[in-house]
Protein backbone atom coordinates (compact mmCIF):
# COMPACT_ATOMS: atom_id res chain seq x y z
CA UNK A 1 0.00 0.00 0.00
CA UNK A 2 2.60 2.49 0.90
CA UNK A 3 4.61 1.46 -2.13
CA UNK A 4 1.38 2.69 -3.93
CA UNK A 5 1.13 5.94 -2.42
CA UNK A 6 4.90 6.68 -2.74
CA UNK A 7 4.27 5.96 -6.76
CA UNK A 8 1.16 8.13 -6.76
CA UNK A 9 2.93 10.77 -4.65
CA UNK A 10 5.83 11.10 -7.43
CA UNK A 11 3.30 10.90 -10.44
CA UNK A 12 1.35 13.99 -8.94
CA UNK A 13 5.15 15.64 -8.89
CA UNK A 14 6.05 15.31 -12.21
CA UNK A 15 7.87 18.67 -13.08
CA UNK A 16 10.48 17.76 -9.67
CA UNK A 17 13.60 16.21 -11.29
CA UNK A 18 13.86 12.74 -11.02
CA UNK A 19 16.36 12.48 -7.84
CA UNK A 20 13.72 15.22 -5.62
CA UNK A 21 10.69 12.56 -7.21
CA UNK A 22 12.18 9.59 -5.86
CA UNK A 23 13.64 11.68 -2.01
CA UNK A 24 9.70 12.30 -2.54
CA UNK A 25 8.56 8.81 -2.99
CA UNK A 26 10.05 7.51 -0.02
CA UNK A 27 9.43 10.61 2.20
CA UNK A 28 5.36 9.67 1.81
CA UNK A 29 5.71 7.06 4.10
CA UNK A 30 4.01 8.32 7.48
CA UNK A 31 6.28 8.98 10.19
CA UNK A 32 9.63 11.07 10.94
CA UNK A 33 11.81 11.70 8.23
CA UNK A 34 15.12 13.80 8.32
CA UNK A 35 15.48 15.90 5.31
CA UNK A 36 18.09 18.49 3.66
CA UNK A 37 17.80 21.84 3.09
CA UNK A 38 20.74 23.39 1.12
CA UNK A 39 21.61 27.24 2.21
CA UNK A 40 22.14 29.69 -0.68
CA UNK A 41 25.57 29.19 0.63
CA UNK A 42 26.49 25.60 -0.12
CA UNK A 43 25.99 24.90 3.55
CA UNK A 44 23.12 22.00 4.16
CA UNK A 45 20.78 22.42 7.28
CA UNK A 46 18.97 19.13 8.70
CA UNK A 47 15.27 19.32 9.51
CA UNK A 48 12.46 16.91 9.89
CA UNK A 49 9.37 16.44 8.51
CA UNK A 50 6.12 14.48 9.84
CA UNK A 51 3.95 12.87 7.48
CA UNK A 52 0.82 12.10 8.60
CA UNK A 53 -0.34 8.16 8.73
CA UNK A 54 -3.55 8.78 5.71
CA UNK A 55 -0.64 10.69 3.46
CA UNK A 56 -1.29 9.23 -0.03
CA UNK A 57 -0.40 12.23 -2.14
CA UNK A 58 -3.13 12.58 -3.73
CA UNK A 59 -5.04 14.85 -1.43
CA UNK A 60 -3.77 17.97 -0.21
CA UNK A 61 -2.96 18.07 3.52
CA UNK A 62 -3.19 20.78 6.25
CA UNK A 63 0.38 22.08 7.04
CA UNK A 64 1.92 23.03 10.63
CA UNK A 65 5.79 24.56 10.95
CA UNK A 66 6.68 24.08 14.29
CA UNK A 67 9.85 26.61 16.46
CA UNK A 68 11.41 24.93 18.88
CA UNK A 69 12.53 26.50 22.10
CA UNK A 70 16.32 27.73 22.83
CA UNK A 71 17.46 24.27 24.57
CA UNK A 72 16.78 22.37 21.11
CA UNK A 73 19.24 24.86 19.30
CA UNK A 74 22.37 22.89 17.51
CA UNK A 75 24.76 21.80 19.65
CA UNK A 76 21.81 21.70 22.95
CA UNK A 77 20.73 18.67 24.92
CA UNK A 78 17.85 18.24 22.90
CA UNK A 79 16.61 17.70 19.41
CA UNK A 80 13.35 20.09 18.34
CA UNK A 81 11.42 16.58 17.99
CA UNK A 82 11.61 15.79 21.17
CA UNK A 83 9.83 18.47 22.84
CA UNK A 84 6.67 20.46 22.25
CA UNK A 85 4.79 19.51 18.88
CA UNK A 86 7.30 16.48 18.09
CA UNK A 87 6.49 14.59 21.68
CA UNK A 88 2.60 15.38 20.85
CA UNK A 89 2.29 13.69 17.54
CA UNK A 90 4.51 10.69 18.82
CA UNK A 91 1.55 9.85 21.09
CA UNK A 92 -1.02 10.58 18.82
CA UNK A 93 0.65 9.24 15.31
CA UNK A 94 -2.75 7.93 14.19
CA UNK A 95 -5.03 10.28 13.95
CA UNK A 96 -2.36 13.75 13.74
CA UNK A 97 -3.48 15.26 10.24
CA UNK A 98 -0.92 18.08 9.93
CA UNK A 99 2.22 17.19 7.92
CA UNK A 100 4.64 19.06 10.29
CA UNK A 101 7.86 20.82 9.30
CA UNK A 102 10.26 20.84 12.61
CA UNK A 103 13.51 23.06 11.71
CA UNK A 104 16.41 23.67 14.33
CA UNK A 105 18.01 27.12 14.84
CA UNK A 106 21.71 26.74 14.18
CA UNK A 107 22.25 30.01 16.50
CA UNK A 108 19.87 31.45 19.37
CA UNK A 109 16.55 33.51 17.96
CA UNK A 110 14.11 32.73 14.87
CA UNK A 111 13.35 36.50 14.39
CA UNK A 112 12.08 37.04 10.44
CA UNK A 113 14.59 38.83 9.56
CA UNK A 114 17.46 36.18 10.87
CA UNK A 115 19.20 33.51 9.43
CA UNK A 116 17.14 30.98 12.05
CA UNK A 117 13.43 32.74 10.52
CA UNK A 118 14.81 32.76 6.83
CA UNK A 119 15.81 28.90 6.88
CA UNK A 120 12.98 27.83 8.79
CA UNK A 121 10.43 29.67 5.85
CA UNK A 122 12.44 28.26 3.32
CA UNK A 123 12.19 24.40 4.45
CA UNK A 124 8.63 25.08 4.14
CA UNK A 125 8.27 26.08 1.26
CA UNK A 126 10.31 23.74 0.32
CA UNK A 127 7.95 21.00 1.50
CA UNK A 128 4.73 22.99 0.03
CA UNK A 129 6.50 22.52 -3.57
CA UNK A 130 7.64 18.52 -2.54
CA UNK A 131 4.16 17.60 -0.86
CA UNK A 132 0.76 17.79 -1.64
CA UNK A 133 -0.79 20.14 0.59
CA UNK A 134 -3.18 23.14 1.19
CA UNK A 135 -1.87 26.31 1.15
CA UNK A 136 -4.23 27.54 2.79
CA UNK A 137 -4.19 25.89 6.01
CA UNK A 138 -0.66 26.29 7.30
CA UNK A 139 -0.31 26.59 11.01
CA UNK A 140 2.32 28.31 12.65
CA UNK A 141 3.46 27.62 16.56
CA UNK A 142 6.27 27.68 18.45
CA UNK A 143 7.28 27.38 22.11
CA UNK A 144 9.96 30.01 24.07
CA UNK A 145 11.94 31.13 21.60
CA UNK A 146 10.00 29.55 19.06
CA UNK A 147 6.96 31.77 20.81
CA UNK A 148 8.68 34.80 20.34
CA UNK A 149 9.11 33.88 16.24
CA UNK A 150 5.94 33.04 15.74
CA UNK A 151 5.04 36.39 16.84
CA UNK A 152 8.12 37.42 14.55
CA UNK A 153 7.26 35.79 11.47
CA UNK A 154 3.27 36.09 11.56
CA UNK A 155 3.93 40.01 11.54
CA UNK A 156 6.81 39.85 9.03
CA UNK A 157 4.31 37.58 6.74
CA UNK A 158 0.46 37.83 8.50
CA UNK A 159 -0.41 36.56 4.60
CA UNK A 160 0.87 32.93 4.83
CA UNK A 161 -0.93 31.77 8.32
CA UNK A 162 -4.58 30.31 8.70
CA UNK A 163 -3.60 30.56 12.45
CA UNK A 164 -0.61 31.13 15.09
CA UNK A 165 -0.62 29.08 18.25
CA UNK A 166 2.61 31.34 20.62
CA UNK A 167 3.61 29.62 23.62
CA UNK A 168 4.96 31.49 26.50
CA UNK A 169 6.55 33.86 24.37
CA UNK A 170 6.68 37.76 23.37
CA UNK A 171 6.40 39.74 20.59
CA UNK A 172 6.20 43.27 19.37
CA UNK A 173 3.01 45.07 20.31
CA UNK A 174 3.16 47.57 17.82
CA UNK A 175 3.15 44.76 15.43
CA UNK A 176 -0.44 44.36 16.66
CA UNK A 177 -2.21 45.68 13.31
CA UNK A 178 -0.15 43.68 11.11
CA UNK A 179 -1.93 40.44 12.89
CA UNK A 180 -4.86 41.48 13.80
CA UNK A 181 -6.71 39.24 11.42
CA UNK A 182 -4.81 36.30 11.57
CA UNK A 183 -6.78 33.94 14.02
CA UNK A 184 -4.59 33.57 17.40
CA UNK A 185 -4.40 31.45 20.20
CA UNK A 186 -1.67 32.03 22.58
CA UNK A 187 -1.07 30.19 25.44
CA UNK A 188 1.12 31.11 28.87
CA UNK A 189 1.39 29.35 32.13
CA UNK A 190 1.13 31.62 35.51
CA UNK A 191 3.87 30.39 36.96
CA UNK A 192 6.26 31.26 34.43
CA UNK A 193 9.61 32.74 35.64
CA UNK A 194 11.43 32.32 32.24
CA UNK A 195 9.17 34.64 29.81
CA UNK A 196 6.47 36.20 32.08
CA UNK A 197 3.30 35.55 31.06
CA UNK A 198 2.70 39.64 30.94
CA UNK A 199 4.45 38.76 27.62
CA UNK A 200 1.77 36.61 26.24
CA UNK A 201 -1.10 39.24 27.56
CA UNK A 202 0.46 42.59 26.30
CA UNK A 203 0.35 40.99 22.85
CA UNK A 204 -3.39 40.06 22.97
CA UNK A 205 -4.52 43.42 24.36
CA UNK A 206 -2.87 45.05 21.56
CA UNK A 207 -4.52 43.05 18.77
CA UNK A 208 -7.78 43.28 20.58
CA UNK A 209 -6.94 47.17 20.30
CA UNK A 210 -6.29 47.00 17.02
CA UNK A 211 -9.94 45.18 16.59
CA UNK A 212 -8.55 41.54 16.41
CA UNK A 213 -10.04 38.80 18.45
CA UNK A 214 -7.53 36.24 19.88
CA UNK A 215 -7.81 33.99 22.08
CA UNK A 216 -5.77 32.85 25.28
CA UNK A 217 -5.23 30.72 27.91
CA UNK A 218 -2.99 30.79 31.00
CA UNK A 219 -2.69 27.60 33.09
CA UNK A 220 -2.70 28.46 36.67
CA UNK A 221 -0.03 27.10 38.91
CA UNK A 222 2.56 25.73 35.07
CA UNK A 223 5.63 27.36 35.19
CA UNK A 224 7.77 27.89 31.83
CA UNK A 225 6.45 24.79 30.45
CA UNK A 226 3.42 25.23 29.48
CA UNK A 227 3.65 23.41 26.20
CA UNK A 228 3.24 20.22 26.95
CA UNK A 229 -0.39 21.65 28.51
CA UNK A 230 -0.94 23.63 25.49
CA UNK A 231 -0.38 21.28 23.04
CA UNK A 232 -3.09 18.97 25.35
CA UNK A 233 -5.97 21.11 25.03
CA UNK A 234 -8.02 19.19 22.77
CA UNK A 235 -10.30 22.45 22.16
CA UNK A 236 -6.98 23.75 20.30
CA UNK A 237 -7.10 21.18 17.89
CA UNK A 238 -11.11 21.39 16.98
CA UNK A 239 -10.72 25.25 16.85
CA UNK A 240 -7.55 24.59 14.49
CA UNK A 241 -9.32 22.19 12.01
CA UNK A 242 -11.28 25.24 11.66
CA UNK A 243 -8.93 27.52 10.75
CA UNK A 244 -8.45 28.44 6.90
CA UNK A 245 -6.87 31.45 5.33
CA UNK A 246 -9.46 33.44 3.17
Amino acid sequence: MFRLAALAAAAALGTLTGAARLAAAEDVKPGFHTRTYKNPDGAESKYVVYVPRDYDGTKEVPVMLFLHGAGETKGGPKMPVEVGVGSYIKKHEKTFPYLTIIPQAETRGWQASGPNGKRAVAMLDEVLKTYKTDPKRVILTGLSMGGYGTWSLAAAMPERWAAIVPICGGGNPKDAEKIKDIPCWAFHGEKDATVKPEKSKEMIEAIKAAGGHPKYKEFPGVGHNSWDDAYKTDELWTWLAEQKRK
